[in-house]
C-alpha cells in the first residue's frame, strides 16, 4: 500500500482571471507561492518520503516549495499527471468556454477526453506506487504528487463512484487529498483542508 495526496497547484493570474489553462505552461503567482507554503504547512503534520509533479512550471514550483519545507528530495517529474490538454478551450475564460461547449465533458477540437485523463493519470499513479513499493516494502510510503484540478477532479470521480466532487465544488488552488494507493486500485481517505 502507498499513501499518495494529490495536491493542487498553487495559484497563477489565469487562475484568478477563471481563464482555461489546460497545459499552457502558466507560472505561479505571488498568491500561489503563498498556497504552496500553507500546503507545506499542512502536510508536515505527517511523515512524507517523496515528492512528485506535472512537468508544468505552476505544478513544480508548488512542488519543489513543499520539498523543500519538507526537507524532502527534489520533485520527480511525472507527464502523464499533466493538466488535461483543453484543444481548442485553452486561453478561454471559464464563462465563455461553458457558453461555447455547454458542459466540461464536451471534448473541444484536440482536447482530451475527461476518461483519457482519468487513464492516463491512473497509470502515472500505478507508476508511482509500484516505484514507492519497490523502494519500502513492507512498509507503506507516503508521496505527495502535486498536480491539476481537472486531474484530481478525474481521479476522484472514478475512486468515489462518480459522487465526488460535488456538483459545484471548488478544488482550491494549494487543497490535498489524500489517497490509498493498491494494487487492486485507488480509494479515497480524506481531503486536507486549508
Amino acid at each position: 500500500m502507498t499513501l499518495i495526496t494529490l495536491v493542487r497547484h498553487g495559484q497563477t493570474d489565469w487562475n484568478l482571471a477563471r481563464r482555461i489553462q489546460g497545459t499552457t505552461d502558466i507560472p505561479l503567482n505571488d498568491t500561489g507561492r503563498e498556497d504552496a507554503r500553507s500546503a507545506a504547512a499542512l502536510l508536515a503534520a505527517d511523515t512524507h518520503h517523496a515528492v512528485y509533479a506535472s512537468p508544468l512550471s505552476r505544478a513544480h514550483e508548488t512542488a519543489q516549495i513543499i520539498a523543500a519545507a519538507l526537507d524532502l528530495p527534489e520533485p520527480q517529474l511525472s507527464h502523464d499527471m499533466r493538466e488535461r490538454e483543453f484543444g481548442d478551450g485553452e486561453g478561454l475564460l471559464v464563462a465563455e468556454y461553458l457558453e461555447r461547449y455547454a458542459d466540461w465533458h464536451v471534448a473541444p477540437v484536440g482536447a482530451e477526453t475527461l476518461d483519457t485523463v482519468r487513464d492516463r493519470a491512473m497509470g502515472a499513479l500505478d507508476v508511482i506506487a509500484r516505484e514507492s513499493r519497490r523502494r519500502s516494502a513492507p512498509a507503506a510510503e507516503s508521496i505527495i504528487v502535486v498536480t491539476h484540478g481537472g486531474v484530481i477532479r478525474s481521479l476522484l470521480n472514478h475512486a468515489s463512484s462518480g459522487t465526488l466532487p460535488r456538483e459545484g465544488e471548488p478544488l482550491l488552488n494549494g487543497s490535498a487529498h489524500r489517497f490509498e494507493a493498491s494494487p487492486h486500485g485507488l480509494r479515497i481517505l480524506e481531503q486536507i483542508s486549508l
